[in-house]
C-alpha cells in the first residue's frame, strides 16, 4: 500500500519499509517512533481513498533510525566593483526515519 503524507513541512509518497531523509524532528532520539497523521493519499488502485484535504482516521507510523546533520552548503554573495563579500554555510538538521506501517 502507497500513501502520501506531509511532514514536517514537505510531502512523500512512501510505502511500507521506505528509508526518508526529513527535517529533524524536535525532542526526539535515534529509536523513538513517530505517528504522522496528515495523510492526503493512501491505498492503490480502485481501494485508493483522497483526502480533501487530508484523510481523517489515517496514520503513518514511523521509526526515527537516527539524527544527523545533512552536507554543508556555501552561501556566498557578492556586489561586483564594490568590495562586497559575504561568505557564509549552513548544514540541515535531518532525521532518518524508516515506514513501518500505515493505517488508512
Amino acid at each position: 500500500m502507497k500513501a502520501t503524507i506531509i511532514t514536517q513541512g514537505r510531502q512523500f509518497t512512501v510505502k511500507e519499509g521506505d528509508i526518508l531523509s526529513v527535517n529533524r524532528y524536535p525532542e526526539t532520539k535515534a529509536g523513538d517512533t513517530v505517528t504522522i497523521d496528515q495523510v492526503i493519499f493512501a491505498g492503490e488502485g480502485e481501494t485508493a481513498k483522497v483526502g480533501t484535504p487530508t484523510i481523517p482516521g489515517a496514520s503513518v507510523t514511523a521509526k526515527i533510525l537516527e539524527n544527523k546533520r545533512g552536507n554543508k552548503i556555501i552561501i556566498f554573495k557578492m556586489k561586483r566593483r564594490k568590495g562586497y563579500r559575504r561568505t557564509r554555510g549552513h548544514r540541515q538538521e535531518l532525521s532518518v526515519i524508516k515506514i513501518e506501517s500505515i493505517n488508512a
